[in-house]
């Protein structure tokens, strides 16, 4: 029997990872352009990291890569990391004792355990986390950063849903739950599950139904919607004029967008605004605030909020051209089969890649696809022969110098 990879896992072939590399350089310089640092977190994490109220709901914790750590009598269980955001509060936590703005993004991959092997159990993620402040504009640089990443990689048809995880929270606290029962509903409204309220009151799936199915497109929209929930339950004009903010921001600059509440699934540990973003259909980025995580893995009460796009997803989506590293220029030495003609073959090599060629030396019989030029070394007449592979064209030149020369002329022309 051949050798197989681990189901639901994913080879990156060489044009993949050209693509992948493509999306990743985008998101960095975007990030980087905005003001964020890069950090990196382990792939091992504590499992209590996880488990703490509010940041991953328990179905999502049964499906974790979990094992024990074992270290002498004792051991500690841990998990491949299942999220990317929590990682980075538990390093804010550790790394940043007195509050401070912090910028950070990273580019990770993510585990889940799904039964049938067919669907992703690890995938890439670009994520980037502003914490400390708690304005409407840091809500709206998240949508502005995923949005340009998209842009600069050519994604179209485009859409973005907002949500406000504090309408959910604010109307599951009124009717007197449990924390926990709150917990455990909370995911299932969002995914516009209403039948999972009617086992916990009927007076909150009266109350909840009707917000599930409301949907606008203007700030305008949500100030009706406040008009007609605020009377009846004035617990929600906090996070309604909260989200009308941000609404108002996105008409101002022109963002186009859908409000739908019940578009915010996977999102557990969130507090406020919430954003997906669909690409042809497909959900390829999301993001919100959630105030409320670092002081859940005991740090100080901190609000924070940050986005993540989907990188297999968009590379998916990249078209083959698009990439950023390509070989059309290549150049391929041939060298005699002795150690003096090898020794200049590489030097030549050398010579080629500080003047930003994509370069090798010629080790088999086989040529290799994606070669623009051979260059042979001669041992009688001319030093050097440049050939074009696809024009069969060929150039003679007496030193390197002259080669670097023609292969600027022909990249010129």
């Amino acid at each position: 029997m051949p050798v197989q990879k681990c189901k639901g896992t994913r080879d990156l072939s060489p044009g993949e990872m050209a693509r992948f590399r493509h999306v990743e350089g985008i998101f960095r310089d975007a990030c980087l352009k905005w003001g964020y640092e890069e950090v990196r977190t382990p792939t091992l994490e504590y499992l209590y990291l996880f488990t703490a109220a509010g940041t991953l709901t328990p179905g999502r914790l049964g499906k974790v890569y979990s094992f024990l750590d074992w270290d002498g009598w004792s051991g500690e269980r841990v998990v491949l990391r299942p999220d990317g955001t929590i990682p980075i509060a538990r390093y804010y936590i550790e790394t940043m004792p007195e509050p401070e703005i912090a910028r950070l993004f990273y580019v990770t991959n993510i585990f889940s355990f799904e039964e049938t092997g067919r669907e992703a159990r690890e995938w890439w993620q670009c994520g980037a986390e502003l914490i400390g402040p708690g304005s409407t504009a840091a809500d709206v640089e998240m949508v502005v950063m995923a949005l340009d990443v998209l842009n600069r990689l050519g994604i179209k048809d485009v859409e973005l849903r907002l949500s406000h995880a504090g309408l959910i929270r604010t109307l599951l606290a009124k009717f007197g739950l449990t924390p926990e029962k709150q917990h455990k509903l909370f995911d299932r409204v969002l995914d516009g599950d209403a039948q999972a309220l009617t086992g916990a009151t009927p007076e909150l799936a009266k109350a909840v139904t009707p917000l599930l199915g409301l949907k606008g497109k203007s700030s305008g929209f949500l100030k009706n919607m406040s008009a007609l929930l605020g009377r009846d339950v004035p617990e929600l004009e906090a996070p309604l004029a909260n989200f009308t903010d941000y609404a108002a921001t996105l008409d101002s600059l022109g963002i186009d967008y859908e409000i739908d509440i019940a578009s915010g699934r996977g999102f557990e540990y969130y507090t406020g605004v919430i954003f997906r973003i669909l690409a042809s259909g497909v959900p390829v980025a999301g993001g919100g605030r959630y105030d409320a995580l670092i002081d859940l893995l005991g740090g100080r009460d901190t609000p924070a909020c940050g986005f993540a796009l989907g990188l297999d997803k968009l590379m998916d989506l990249t078209a083959d051209g698009a990439t950023a590293e390509k070989a059309a220029d290549k150049v391929v030495v041939q060298a005699q089969p002795n150690a003096e003609s090898l020794k200049e073959a590489f030097g030549i090599v050398g010579a080629l890649h500080d003047a930003g060629h994509v370069a090798e030396v010629q080790v088999g019989d086989m040529e290799r696809p994606g070669t623009k030029w051979r260059l042979e070394t001669m041992e009688t007449g001319p030093r050097f022969v440049l050939r074009d592979t696809a024009g069969r064209r060929h150039f003679k030149a007496a030193t390197v110098g002259e080669v670097l020369s023609l292969l600027k002329a022909r990249r010129t022309k």
